[in-house]
């Protein structure tokens, strides 16, 4: 006789199921979060989004016209 664990035959194969949707779940939310990121600045070229930045004190002029040479 087999011992399937306690669970009986169907005990496997729903701890399967179980840890292929949680698997499934963790990428599901992963490529959600990835998404959402990418839609903070979905009309605007890289050149405004370095202007805001730049405006904003969040990078230097340096940095800025690097940018601005990197960009064109």
């Amino acid at each position: 006789m087999m011992y399937f664990g306690g669970m009986g035959l169907f005990g496997g194969f729903s701890m399967l199921i179980f840890w292929g949707a949680l698997i499934w779940l963790i990428f599901w939310l992963i490529k959600q979060n990835n998404e959402s990121k990418n839609k903070d600045h979905p009309d605007k070229v890289p050149l405004e989004i370095a202007k805001e930045r730049y405006a904003s004190g969040e990078i230097t002029k340096k940095q800025f016209d690097q940018l601005k040479r990197d960009l064109r």
